[in-house]
């Protein structure tokens, strides 16, 4: 199979033109600790379990033991030049850990592929579309005042208000009041114990450039009943990286846990965030207590330094 080589780089007939990333987990199982790497590990296991069956390298590593408050910020910045990436994983769940949840390598591009814009305009669109049970093939007129010609849809009108049926766009960046990687830090020292999101967290590693790839690099099928290809779902978190400072921090078997360095500090910068949140994971606010865009903007994303991601 020749030398080590980017789970990204080889996912299959999507991938185009990237550049091969040498994965540094295989050196692990001769040096468990990954002295060699600059690293002091302590116990943990190589994952390579698949949807398909064994992938032909380990996609992370994670500890054995639980993880503690300090572990994150001890591992330094080893892991990233030795091209690995902190996590915090969840082996507690109903679905077990890592080796139970159908990675699914072989069917993700590669982020940079993708534009972040084009992708939340589709699934915005798509889901009005299925709402109001419009053509998409169909130019109505007017289809932004479009819910008023259909009484069903009175409801759905009022669950993305401020917004419409068509895509508002991107929201503008904001002012980070903190280093990204020192809030990644501080989510993930709070996450350590357990809570309301990790039940039994393990410190994990992985083979990524950044941060928002950490999905896509392990091949990752929290969202699959939603986007079968997590890669274009990475392309919106570097956005969110470049714009809000976000960090990959946490993942469960269909839970996504996000640091946030420059949360919006208005209702009207909330609002349009929240509108990447509902293409982003419609769940959030569908299935959520307020149930609509502007309540989610107010208590789930203004000031908020945490985001979280659940797709059922």
């Amino acid at each position: 199979m020749g030398g080590p080589r980017d789970p990204l780089s080889v996912a299959g007939p999507k991938v185009t033109g990237m550049a091969t990333l040498p994965n540094p987990l295989p050196s692990l199982a001769a040096d468990p600790s990954g002295r060699a790497l600059g690293l002091q590990l302590p116990p943990g296991r190589l994952i390579d379990a698949t949807d398909e069956g064994p992938w032909h390298e380990p996609l992370l590593w994670h500890a054995e033991g639980p993880a503690a408050p300090g572990d994150w910020t001890a591992l330094g910045s080893a892991p990233r030049t030795a091209g690995l990436l902190p996590l915090l994983i969840e082996v507690g769940g109903s679905q077990g850990g890592p080796e139970e949840w159908e990675l699914m390598p072989e069917e993700v591009s590669y982020p940079g592929d993708h534009d972040a814009d084009e992708v939340l305009a589709g699934y915005w669109e798509e889901y009005a579309e299925d709402e109001l049970e419009l053509d998409a093939d169909v130019d109505y007129p007017g289809k932004e005042t479009v819910v008023e010609l259909f009484g069903e849809a009175e409801e759905f009108a009022e669950t993305i208000a401020p917004h419409g049926v068509q895509w508002p766009g991107l929201a503008p960046a904001t002012a980070a009041d903190a280093d990204p990687d020192d809030r990644a830090a501080e989510l993930a020292d709070s996450l350590a114990g357990g809570g309301s999101w990790l039940k039994e967290p393990r410190l994990a590693l992985v083979p990524a450039r950044r941060s928002a790839d950490i999905p896509a690099a392990i091949g990752w099928s929290g969202p699959v009943n939603y986007e079968g290809d997590v890669a274009r779902l990475c392309t919106v978190l570097r956005s969110w990286e470049d714009r809000f400072g976000i960090r990959v921090v946490a993942l469960t078997f269909d839970q996504l846990v996000l640091s946030v360095a420059a949360p919006p500090t208005t209702a009207a910068e909330a609002e349009a965030v929240a509108a990447e949140h509902f293409a982003f994971c419609p769940d959030n606010i569908t299935q959520g207590e307020g149930e609509t865009l502007r309540a989610y903007a107010a208590d789930e994303v203004l000031g908020k330094r945490v985001w979280s991601f659940w797709w059922d």
